[in-house]
């Protein structure tokens, strides 16, 4: 079995584990990582770009070093390359667990429960939930939705595409990496600058895809694509736009406008300007999307490596 053949094997398996089991309740990797990038920050904090570029490169790297060594102490062995392969993919995808939030904040919505929606949104984005009515709640939880297909999902299989277990886990890195030091605070503006740049660095064929097979399998293909083509440019984050966009124009709803993080409130782009207010009911719609663009990503990325693989084998025939 060709390691190509493995990674659409082990990818496949990891993407059907997330399905079937979600993140687990204690000992995720992907917290280990978190405290112990915490732990490097906490020697290396300094107010300085340079010092925040070391952090990347030392979290990330290490992180990436790590899973390529595991990849080369199991590559003369098909299954167990496809067990490790399988078992990166569950721990860097969260799919299930975005959806399952997104739900249940859905749930309580449906039921006229706004507290305690509102207390679980933070579980899904960094939203002021108390500045949010039950429309604002919905529209957050649909734009979150779309923005964490690509970040949780679909950039990371790109990347496992391009570099199987490490680019997997080098993606991943470096999206907790600008999770926890990427935003303008006083304390990472310069010192997680190198994070959140590399973040919109390795984010943007992930995010190109997401918006691509957003239009391809929502409700309306021409909606999305124009919503792409028009809107998208106006967010601030050259990754968001293009995800938030196709997924308004697929589900035929509007999103953006003023939102409020940490006490500062934005006044974002409205998205796909035809459409309608977004209703409790998108939310199930948007999960429903997610989902297929998921396992649409899936055979892209076992198609690239298929061609991939194909390449090689003609030039050296």
């Amino acid at each position: 079995m060709s390691a190509d053949r493995d990674f659409a094997y082990g990818a496949a398996a990891g993407l059907l584990g997330d399905l079937l089991l979600g993140d687990p309740r204690r000992g995720h990797p992907v917290a280990g990582f978190g405290r112990a990038a915490a732990a490097v920050e906490r020697v290396l904090w300094r107010d300085h770009r340079g010092w925040g570029a070391l952090h990347a490169v030392v979290c990330a790297g290490g992180a990436a070093g790590a899973a390529a060594l595991a990849a080369s102490l199991v590559r003369r062995s098909p299954a167990a390359s496809v067990t490790l392969t399988a078992a990166a993919t569950w721990a860097v995808v969260g799919g299930t667990s975005l959806g399952r939030e997104a739900r249940a904040i859905g749930g309580a919505l449906a039921a006229g429960d706004v507290d305690v929606a509102r207390e679980r949104l933070p579980h899904l984005c960094g939203r002021d939930p108390q500045a949010l009515d039950s429309e604002g709640i919905a529209r957050a939880v649909v734009e979150s939705v779309a923005e964490n297909t690509s970040d949780a999902v679909v950039g990371a299989l790109v990347w496992g595409a391009v570099g199987g277990v490490p680019g997997l886990v080098a993606f991943r890195a470096v999206n907790t990496l600008d999770a926890m030091v990427g935003h303008k605070s006083s304390r990472y503006r310069r010192y997680g600058w190198a994070s959140a740049r590399l973040d919109d660095v390795l984010g943007w064929p992930g995010a190109r895809l997401t918006a691509g097979l957003a239009a391809l399998a929502g409700d309306s293909p021409s909606g999305a694509v124009r919503a792409w083509r028009t809107d998208a440019a106006k967010h601030p984050s050259p990754n968001a736009g293009p995800v938030e966009a196709s997924f308004a124009g697929a589900l035929g709803v509007r999103l953006g406008g003023a939102l409020s993080y940490g006490g500062r409130v934005e006044h974002r782009p409205v998205l796909n300007t035809d459409g309608r207010d977004v209703r409790v009911t998108d939310i199930e719609r948007a999960v429903k999307l997610s989902r297929r663009v998921s396992w649409l990503a899936l055979g892209v990325a076992v198609g690239v490596r298929e061609m991939c693989r194909r390449s090689r084998s003609r030039r050296t025939s």
